[in-house]
């Protein structure tokens, strides 16, 4: 999801301690994605409960919220809303793409390929309403507070960052920083190691922090001119010269000044025309966002989160017991005198 700018920027590899006491904005749809996709059996298939209904993405939220907590770390999910009209293609060639995955999964089920069957079925995952609305009454039961936001979830974690209600946004996606997000954390949620692609062995996975200004002055870039690079890249809201990754995309902006020089220069047929430039540009300089939340954290409703995920789900207690034991630094978040204290 998003364009890839991650070659460019430079990263300190930090720990939970180093967000201590902190307010992260986390990008929900990108860490539901993530536990749907990596919360899987052997052979590819999500955890459900009794009646059939994916759980994975229930399983992910309260472990990893609870690692957080039990870092003393104060996490808000912000939600996507509607997305732009300029990213309708991208949802559909995502649509495609899940299709000929999903086709592609029961071939190598019916092969009795579980490695490939895996890897093909965390490319399936879709965040539908109802994992959405489900992941709010677990978040609503763990008193953890989350934002409804009118358009991109990206844009608008970046937006709490910048007007200092969160200390940096939470996502694997880049799109924070074309959003002007001044500190984005990756890694934040995910699992402590990773398999390495096509091989069984495994990789430390640690928070990694992207500074937006420093970068940006390693770049010789402003950040309008950043998003120059990432339009001739290509993003979720438009198609990308081709030929042109991030390395090349840089090395034309820092020449020319600006995308319209760089097509100008090139003559290509393929390029985005003036028009969709300045529309997306715009969106990623002023896109939709609201004031309207709240941030409060408060001990977790013990009988309501075993409700929902032991009765209603098929959780078992004893393993849901020791998870809520971690939320009790709640109490202590919520004594402090200075909420925003950055």
């Amino acid at each position: 999801m998003g364009v890839d700018l991650g070659g460019l920027f430079q990263t300190q590899t930090c720990s939970y301690s180093d967000f201590k006491d902190r307010v992260i904005a986390i990008d929900a749809y990108n860490v539901l994605y993530q536990f749907l996709s990596s919360i899987r059996s052997r052979d590819g298939t999500p955890l459900k409960d009794s009646k059939g209904n994916v759980t994975s993405h229930l399983s992910g939220l309260i472990q990893r919220t609870a690692n957080l907590v039990e870092n003393r770390i104060r996490p808000v999910y912000v939600f996507d809303g509607m997305p732009h009209p300029l990213k309708a293609k991208t949802l559909d060639e995502r649509r495609k793409r899940k299709e000929v995955a999903e086709q592609k999964y029961q071939e190598a089920i019916e092969e009795g390929d579980m490695e490939a069957a895996r890897k093909l079925a965390q490319q399936t995952s879709r965040v539908t309403d109802e994992i959405v609305q489900q992941s709010k009454d677990l978040l609503d039961a763990l008193h953890i507070p989350y934002i409804q936001a009118p358009s991109e979830g990206e844009a608008q974690a970046s937006y709490m960052v910048k007007k200092g209600d969160a200390y940096a946004a939470g996502s694997q996606d880049y799109d924070c920083l074309l959003f002007g997000a001044p500190l984005l954390i990756r890694n934040l949620t995910s699992s402590d190691k990773r398999k390495l692609p096509n091989k069984k062995s495994y990789v430390k996975v640690h928070p990694k922090l992207i500074q937006l200004k420093p970068n940006l002055k390693k770049l010789q870039l402003t950040q309008k001119q950043l998003i120059d690079v990432a339009i001739l890249i290509g993003t979720d809201f438009n198609d990308g010269v081709h030929g042109i990754g991030p390395k090349k995309g840089l090395k034309a902006l820092q020449k020319n000044g600006n995308i319209e020089n760089v097509i100008a220069t090139m003559g290509s047929e393929n390029s985005p025309t003036f028009d969709e430039i300045t529309q997306v540009r715009d969106l990623f300089l002023h896109p939709q966002v609201t004031d309207d939340y709240t941030l409060e954290w408060s001990p977790p409703d013990k009988e309501a989160v075993l409700s929902f995920l032991v009765d209603k789900h098929q959780f078992t207690e004893e393993r849901i017991i020791p998870l809520l034991e971690k939320y009790q630094n709640l109490e202590t978040l919520v004594k402090q005198r200075n909420l925003f204290d950055f």
